[in-house]
């Protein structure tokens, strides 16, 4: 990966290896349970747990994009993220960068004042019109993520002449209108699981390096999800092992960020490969 850095709060913080993002979801329905907490004590728990075992970024997700999952009202969402982010910044301080995930403009700016450093949007500014002006105003790091139509919709909008490539060309163009506005720090996220096939998500693992034509640090997130899951006929529980694996592969091809539920795993995976990288 290049070296890469980002404006947290008038911090600069400066990553010259990769960083391990720790999944907390304040949800009832995420697919993974073992990423779920919604009372405060477990919302403490998971986060010292997430940081002790290696994370170095948490990132909050207070409404579930997986397919079949319940709609969530902004006010709903709000509640879990106003509870979550006061739970987490209790258990963590401020020393860590909190991420919340969330599509919603005036969420965002919520969960901003609320003490959230990054925010991640999962439909690159798709479903809200107002976001990339609103994480312009509000000078954070932005993630933005490739999807198509909505988390009910995407799986039958997988249609690409070139998956890698469309994907690029359709985050370069929000990339562009983002770098208009002023947004300073973007991180780039191929969307995993997000209106691709299953052949489609390993087509972009294997050529994840073809990003760094973007200019940007790249978030693998691809923990424990389908494409592990069917392809070895496991499910979620099951897909530790995978998971570190394709998360080495990922870094590898240059990934600057994992997204990830287990991050003691993922530390280990950098740690192996950037050892690989030393020259006796």
């Amino acid at each position: 990966m290049t070296p890469f850095t980002l404006n947290l709060r008038g911090r600069l913080a400066e990553y010259s290896r990769p960083v391990v993002m720790g999944v907390l979801n304040v949800t009832p329905d995420s697919f993974y349970s073992g990423s779920r907490a919604q009372t405060h004590a477990d919302i403490t728990r998971r986060a010292r747990q997430l940081v002790a075992d290696g994370a170095d970024m948490l990132d909050i997700g207070a409404y579930s994009s997986r397919p079949g999952a319940d709609d969530v009202s902004a006010d709903e969402e709000l509640r879990r993220l106003e509870a979550g982010l006061s739970a987490v910044r209790e258990a963590v301080g401020y020393d860590i960068p909190v991420s919340v995930d969330t599509f919603r403009a005036d969420v965002a700016r919520r969960a901003v004042e609320w003490g959230a450093d990054i925010i991640n949007d999962i439909s690159g500014g798709l479903l809200d019109e107002g976001m990339f002006e609103t994480v312009a105003d509000l000078h954070v790091p932005y993630i933005l993520m490739h999807m198509r139509g909505t988390p009910a919709t995407m799986q039958t909008m997988t249609d690409y002449t070139d998956v890698v490539a469309d994907v690029i060309g359709e985050l370069s163009h929000k990339l562009s209108r983002l770098e208009e506005l002023g947004v300073a720090d973007v991180i780039i996220d191929p969307g995993f699981g997000f209106a691709k096939t299953l052949d489609q998500n390993y087509r972009l693992l294997s050529q994840l390096d073809a990003f760094a034509i973007l200019g940007r640090p790249v978030l693998a997130g691809m923990s424990r999800k389908s494409m592990l899951t069917r392809l070895l006929g496991i499910d979620a529980t099951e897909a530790l092992v995978p998971t570190a694996i394709v998360g080495a592969l990922a870094l590898e091809r240059g990934a600057a960020i994992l997204r990830v539920h287990d991050p003691r795993e993922a530390a280990q995976a950098i740690a192996i490969v950037e050892k690989l990288k030393i020259k006796g």
